[in-house]
């Protein structure tokens, strides 16, 4: 167990090594920069920088699209622009350095976790992330808790009464809702609860209230779950129904085999069989599941989610510096989600040995 796990984090070097060096190469071919976003600005033309340059000197010239020839010229619309003050720009992003330098300084400062500051935040990345990290985690736990909670017992249900009334007016429900994109759901959640057309039952602004610090610790979870009620809704709509599938099948594979056959043959109940035997063997890959289902929805699905409902979360936070051409953020994000993603997954084969005892990792060469 112990050399598997010790093979599985060196293998996360190389890993985590390629995606930014991937991700690197593909920022230097996208159009646009931060450069040009000041210039644009300064020429009164639409521009996606919207919050004042601050901190910008602070190690944050990690990247650059450009390559390494910072003439005026390299930048669409400089003309009548002070190439002094270009050149300025340049040296305080630290674009003046060959890609392969920006590369190598960024991949070693963040081996330390020094990530940097914002280009146009004054703010560290880390301080970023961590502000809006309350956000994510409250979507991303709770809708996963809830799909969870709610696929399991339904897809075991469904397998058990395969064929019946049940499992076909249930499959029709799990298709709906699979069919309809969480966002289209949260609108509609929207018009109907949250003062659009009919009631106004729910908020539709922040994860709490104005007056949250003045209320009492059950006020303050009232209110929490209050503000969460409609989001988490609208991510559990179309989150539950690939869970519930993958349980149904899971179960039915193992319900049809042989062992299933004979613990029957010699009279143990069908609960017993179901949650004794059938259950720690479907069960596993639906487990094992667990982390990257999390990781999934707490860095990816709630994008549009946190901008209907105006929750100041990590999926608005990357959007808004992908816009901007924030780097350190856009990059120092990467880094830290993706080094979570491959632990989580870790844990997730962990998971695999803790469910079946029979499992033996450290027989395993990948």
């Amino acid at each position: 167990m112990t050399s598997y796990i010790l093979r599985r984090l060196l293998l996360m070097i190389p890993t985590l090594f390629g995606i930014m060096l991937i991700n690197f190469i593909i920022i230097q071919a996208a159009p646009g920069g931060p450069i040009q976003q000041i210039v644009a600005k300064l020429r009164g033309q639409s521009s996606d920088l919207d919050s004042r340059l601050g901190g910008a000197g602070q190690d944050i010239g990690t990247q650059s699209i450009h390559g390494d020839s910072f003439q005026e010229h390299t930048y669409r619309g400089a003309q009548g622009i002070d190439p002094a003050l270009i050149k300025e720009l340049e040296i305080q992003f630290g674009f003046d350095k060959p890609a392969h330098e920006r590369f190598f300084k960024m991949i070693g400062n963040y081996l330390t976790f020094d990530f940097g500051k914002s280009y146009f935040r004054d703010q560290s990345v880390v301080s970023l992330v961590t502000s809006k990290l309350p956000v994510s985690v409250s979507l991303g736990l709770w809708t996963t808790l809830l799909v969870y909670l709610i696929s399991i017992p339904i897809g075991i249900k469904k397998a058990v009464r395969d064929g019946s009334a049940f499992d076909i007016w249930t499959s029709g429900i799990v298709i709906i809702a699979y069919a309809i994109p969480s966002f289209l759901f949260a609108l509609f959640l929207i018009i109907l609860f949250a003062g659009g057309s009919f009631w106004n039952i729910f908020p539709l602004r922040g994860l709490t209230s104005d007056n949250w610090q003045s209320l009492n610790l059950f006020g303050k979870c009232l209110d929490y779950f209050w503000h969460l009620a409609l989001p988490i809704t609208a991510m559990v709509i179309g989150g539950f129904a690939k869970l519930t599938l993958l349980t149904k099948n899971s179960f039915l594979d193992e319900i049809h085999k042989q062992y299933v056959t004979t613990a029957r043959a010699k009279g143990l109940a069908e609960r017993r069989i179901l949650y004794g035997h059938i259950f720690r063997n479907a069960m596993l890959i639906v487990i094992a599941g667990f982390p990257m289902a999390f990781i999934h929805i707490l860095f990816t699905s709630s994008l549009l989610i946190e901008v209907l409902f105006s929750l100041d979360g990590l999926g608005l936070l990357g959007f808004e510096s992908a816009m901007s051409r924030d780097y350190p953020v856009m990059f120092g994000t990467l880094y830290m989600f993706t080094l979570l993603g491959m632990a989580l997954h870790l844990i997730g084969d962990m998971m695999y040995m803790i469910v079946d005892r029979r499992i033996d990792l450290s027989a395993s060469r990948g």
